[in-house]
């Protein structure tokens, strides 16, 4: 079989390339054709066509500014779906570049298929019409994603959440705490509270500042950031020294899984960093400040379709962890949170219970395989 796969992102990446990893054990003659990155390469051995990072713009002014890059990417991706021929076109999230690759895929006759679905349940819910008409089948890997296609009369099969299974086989080779503290130049009884403002520089930029203010009101921990790829040590420094903080923090590369594993707490930036820190089960408060304005806060509730912006809750479908967004996300509103969640109390009982909880609604399915499995299943039936 030949897949033509397109992932625009690094999460992306690295789900792709532990799907095309479990279809390569299935059928060793599979080829594939890609957009996408290192993980991908990796597993499949052939370099991409486009690099994630030449596709990776976020964000309104960010598209407009690299339109012309943009429209040149679409029409290489179709110039190598078309020579490639594949018998199927398999997308990962990224949805306004992926499904217009859909309906092209689908005007021609190439069955289309989702290994995690776009966001279409937060917002821009017309993408579903989209999803029916153009993609033969979703693998979901969000338990409640199933619930919401079927009230769109969509069947979708819910596979595992890799993030499940990329943790377990990230534990087993975990320091213990004695090591990996001594990796940090800390003394085996420190006591530290994980800080993850983010992958993106914006997102830094607004958040970090205000965690490490509130992280520093704690004499008694050192706080310790996750540093994002490609980004330097120095953009941190200057991030923090431009506003205020006082006690310089630790800032440790590559050691994410770790750092949430040995820290009391963590601060974490909304996004997929707090499903991770729930799985590893560090208490967290989830922060988001952006502009950090009511009125955003306001048109933000207005937009989206759903109770809850972090994976936890929604996967939950109740509070679990607490959400401080915008214009609460705050220094004090931080430090409020940590005040109950540092010490052994009931709030950080009645979270690790709701963690428990999330880890039974995921299960352990191995997402990758069960998803190639069924892929590989769909397009014999077709065949047939």
């Amino acid at each position: 079989m030949k897949y033509f796969m397109i992932a625009g992102e690094a999460s992306g990446d690295l789900h792709a390339g532990r799907l095309i990893a479990s279809l390569r054990k299935r059928d060793s003659e599979a080829s594939f054709c890609y957009l996408g990155g290192d993980c991908m390469e990796e597993a499949s051995g052939v370099a991409p066509v486009i690099h994630y990072k030449r596709m990776a713009y976020m964000g309104f002014s960010a598209v407009l500014s690299h339109l012309p890059e943009i429209l040149g990417n679409m029409k290489e991706a179709r110039r190598a779906l078309d020579s490639f021929a594949p018998d199927a076109v398999v997308l990962i999230d990224y949805p306004s570049f992926n499904l217009k690759i859909a309906r092209y895929a689908w005007e021609k006759g190439i069955p289309v298929y989702y290994y995690i679905s776009p966001k279409v349940w937060a917002w821009k819910e017309y993408r579903v019409k989209q999803i029916k008409k153009y993609v033969r089948k979703v693998f979901s890997i969000l338990p409640f994603e199933t619930e919401f296609f079927a009230r769109h009369g969509y069947a979708v099969d819910y596979v595992g959440n890799p993030t499940v299974n990329e943790i377990e086989e990230a534990r087993q080779s975990f320091p213990s705490r004695e090591e990996f503290l001594s990796s940090l130049g800390l003394s085996a009884d420190e006591r530290v509270i994980a800080l993850l403002p983010g992958s993106r520089l914006g997102e830094i930029r607004s958040n970090l500042p205000m965690m490490a203010r509130a992280a520093e009101r704690y004499p008694g921990y050192r706080f310790v950031v996750a540093g994002a790829p490609n980004v330097s040590h120095d953009f941190y420094t200057a991030v923090l020294r431009e506003s205020g903080v006082n006690r310089p923090p630790l800032i440790v590369d590559g050691s994410t899984y770790p750092l949430l594993f040995h820290a009391r707490a963590a601060l974490v930036t909304s996004g997929t960093a707090t499903l991770e820190t729930a799985i590893i089960g560090t208490p967290q408060a989830v922060c988001y400040r952006a502009n950090g304005s009511k009125l955003a806060y306001n048109l933000m509730s207005r937009i989206l379709k759903v109770k809850y912006v972090s994976l936890p809750n929604l996967i939950a479908d109740r509070e679990v962890v607490p959400e401080l967004l915008l214009h609460h996300c705050t220094e004090e509103n931080m430090a409020a949170h940590l005040d109950r969640l540092l010490p052994d109390s009931l709030e950080r009982r009645t979270m690790l219970d709701g963690y428990a909880f999330i880890q039974q609604r995921l299960g352990t399915t191995d997402s990758a395989d069960t998803a190639a499995r069924d892929l590989m299943d769909d397009l014999k039936r077709r065949k047939a």
